[in-house]
């Protein structure tokens, strides 16, 4: 299988450790398709903190389709050569599309399923937009770098991609067991991390790149009127993310904040306004003015924002803050092994919950309840997504020479190595230094959290194959073009 990677020893050139953790990773990545059901990528063969979990009746753990991982797993594949493997997943979608032959379904239809068996039996049924414009932009990638031909390209977009891109626009009723929620695009009833609802960076990225690619394709396909009808709506989106989203009146505790950045996420569309964020994971809600994340960055990974944006590069000293009270602070710099120097890692966002008890040491959720003390750690993805930040920053200012690269993978690329264990499987989080520390984690160490995940591992890959193009392996110039 790897010998049919043709991309791998190029690829190569751009790691720390010689390819040991890329051929790895695409092992790893292959590994979690399913073997009944072609083309369906899980997110991990593992139970978070299973250990204090029991075995006696199963549970689906993360071995199970997101569409937002699944996502990234096949631009992974398409970034390593396995075509084949890209374009099977991406059939397999329609089995998680919400149709009128969806079990249960009493309200509209396009949206994809929150998180599904690898058949397609619907387990969590949240709505996220991000998961219903993704398999747009997956198409639009498959299409350009020629994997799908002009006529199935268009035969997609009757069956799949249209009731998806109309959804991003008209939104709709969601009414699936529990669910029973109206849809009013772009605000989502979840973000990608499935705890709050509202506008959210991230999410409102992937929908205004899903619109334009659907635009696109709508437009090969010979529905001019859509075609202007997707445009126009991304285009509405695109102009006011910055009015819903990004504080001008912050007010984080710290010298490094001026006071304008971009929130986490908001219920209302008055960025300034102190409304409080639903409570999860055991954490209270915060005024959402208080919670950063790096959401903002996909705003550039999709062509949606310059990676110079004036609303981009006044939110990376907060985001960068490390002097913010702990449970704020999103930042952590850890060092390399072999003394070279350090390196970042990020947190999904302040007061995250999603992790190990900082005053117990006990595992996330352990004994079947939530607890205040949860503390959600650094997950090393996000170096990796700011490695490719800092990529489309450097091209900006056209400085994206030799010294820049090897600058880049000296800290973004071995970072991600560092956080590999032993069996060189990367994991969700890994411990930050931060509470009890029960477990006995060297800092940086991955936690009892899901390992491998397949997103951690994709993103490694793709970050390699941006390095080595010298360009954002999943970025949109199509968007870029549309939205100037």
């Amino acid at each position: 299988y790897l010998a049919s990677l043709e991309p791998l020893s190029t690829l190569t050139n751009s790691t720390a450790d010689n390819g040991k953790l890329l051929y790895t990773s695409a092992m790893v990545l292959k590994a979690q398709e399913d073997k009944t059901h072609a083309g369906a990528l899980i997110a991990s063969l593992s139970n978070p903190w299973g250990e204090t979990v029991s075995a006696k009746t199963g549970s689906t753990g993360y071995k199970a389709v997101w569409v937002r991982d699944f996502y990234q797993v096949a631009m992974a594949f398409m970034a390593m050569g396995d075509t084949r493997t890209a374009k099977t997943a991406f059939e397999y979608l329609e089995k998680v599309q919400v149709t009128d032959n969806t079990p249960g379904n009493g309200g509209d239809t396009g949206w994809f399923l929150q998180k599904t068996h690898v058949d397609g039996e619907l387990e969590w049924v949240g709505v996220q937009l991000d998961q219903t414009a993704m398999p747009i932009m997956l198409a639009w990638k498959l299409h350009q770098a020629g994997v799908l031909s002009d006529q199935e390209l268009t035969d997609w977009y009757g069956k799949m991609l249209k009731p998806a891109a109309d959804f991003l626009v008209d939104g709709g009723l969601a009414k699936i067991l529990w669910n029973d929620t109206q849809i009013t695009p772009p605000a989502t009833q979840q973000e990608r991390w499935e705890e709050q609802n509202g506008f959210s960076p991230s999410t409102t990225a992937a929908v205004v790149a899903g619109l334009v690619t659907a635009a696109d394709i709508a437009k090969k396909a010979g529905d001019t009127k859509n075609a202007e009808r997707y445009l126009a709506t991304a285009k509405t989106y695109n102009s006011e993310i910055e009015s819903t989203m990004f504080t001008t009146q912050g007010n984080l505790k710290s010298e490094n904040s001026d006071g304008e950045y971009f929130i986490r996420i908001g219920q209302d569309k008055d960025p300034n306004s102190s409304t409080t964020l639903n409570a999860n994971n055991g954490r209270e809600g915060f005024d959402k003015k208080q919670i950063l994340d790096g959401g903002f960055l996909e705003l550039v990974r999709y062509g949606v924002r310059d990676a110079l944006a004036p609303s981009i590069v006044k939110t990376l000293p907060e985001y960068d803050d490390e002097t913010l009270v702990d449970n704020l602070q999103v930042r952590y710099t850890f060092n390399f092994a072999d003394g070279s120097g350090s390196f970042p890692g990020y947190r999904r966002y302040g007061n995250d919950g999603y992790g190990e008890d900082e005053v117990t040491g006990n595992n996330y959720a352990e004994g079947g309840n939530n607890t205040p003390g949860q503390r959600g750690r650094v997950w090393p993805f996000f170096t990796g997504e700011r490695g490719h930040y800092e990529i489309a920053a450097a091209n900006a200012t056209n400085s994206l020479d030799a010294m820049k690269q090897q600058a880049i993978k000296d800290t973004y690329v071995k970072g991600m190595e560092a956080f590999a264990n032993e069996g060189m499987m990367l994991p969700e989080q890994v411990w930050d230094g931060v509470g009890n520390n029960k477990a006995g984690y060297q800092l940086g160490e991955g936690t009892n959290s899901a390992t491998p995940l397949a997103w951690t591992h994709a993103e490694y890959i793709k970050l390699l194959r941006s390095v080595s193009d010298k360009h954002v392996w999943d970025h949109y110039p199509v968007v870029e073009d549309a939205l100037k």
